[in-house]
């Protein structure tokens, strides 16, 4: 803060530049807040506002992102364990994608690689965690399942020789374990890039941003899921489009939980 010395009675001044963007948006809340279920839908289609200020880009990054993940892919159990720890670094570079196009900037294909330039190893952190996550939950719907749920997985023959109950089962455990996983991590990248918020608690805090908000994720995930189904059937090219509104969506959403207005 500064005074002007040629007019003492002046208002103070402060260099506003200095002040983080997060904090000029509004006040950030641990564990969230409650939205109303209507904003569910809204945050398709702010997400969607976002993929039009920048589509090329977009679809390049996309683009990037995929042969990356196949490349992973090719690699023997390595492969996927990089998928699993790399995910939430993509993921925060393209909030800060989000963030730069919010604020009127552009989004670059740099944005998809800035998740290794800070806060890197709590990033691949909440990869760790997820991935402890997914091998609990196999371990738990082994039980559940027997032998024959791990045939199916791995041999397309086994299919046969599985107990159509037995199945069922490991799929509803499956499902009922999975999703309080995913809502751990939905949030946690963009909550550990923007406020520094330590790994297991970004998974605990958008845990709980999720759970405040399932009316509202049920809303997005009905409708979502309908514009899913229609993006797949031009072969597939409408997840060109549908896939960085559901990254963006995914930005607004955090705002719209996490940030109030001050």
């Amino acid at each position: 803060m500064a005074i002007d010395p040629s007019n003492p009675y002046a208002a103070p001044t402060a260099p506003v530049a200095d002040v983080p963007p997060e904090a000029e948006a509004g006040r950030f809340v641990p564990g969230g807040r409650a939205v109303p279920s209507g904003n569910g839908w809204q945050w398709i289609v702010q997400g969607f506002a976002l993929f039009q200020a920048s589509p090329w880009i977009w679809i390049v990054n996309l683009v990037i992102l995929l042969g990356i993940m196949l490349v992973l892919a090719v690699l023997p159990i390595v492969g996927n364990v990089a998928l699993n720890l790399l995910y939430p670094v993509f993921g925060a570079g393209l909030m800060l994608g989000c963030r730069a196009l919010a604020q009127g900037e552009p989004l670059e294909i740099a944005h998809l690689f800035a998740g290794f330039k800070d806060k890197t190893g709590d990033l691949v952190m909440i990869g760790v965690l997820y991935l402890v996550g997914m091998l609990a939950i196999a371990f738990v719907t082994a039980l559940f399942a027997g032998l024959g749920m791990v045939s199916l997985l791995f041999s397309a023959r086994g299919m046969g020789s599985v107990n159509p109950t037995a199945l069922l089962l490991a799929l509803l455990v499956m499902a009922a374990l999975m999703i309080p996983l995913l809502m751990a991590v939905w949030f946690a990248p963009a909550l550990v890039v923007f406020h520094d918020v330590k790994p297991l608690d970004a998974m605990r805090q958008s845990f709980q941003g999720c759970l405040k908000n399932i009316v509202p994720f049920l809303v997005y995930g009905v409708i979502g899921l309908v514009i899913g189904i229609l993006a797949t059937i031009p072969i597939g090219l409408g997840w060109l489009v549908w896939g960085p509104t559901v990254v963006a969506s995914i930005y607004v959403s955090y705002r719209d939980i996490f940030l109030e207005s001050a």
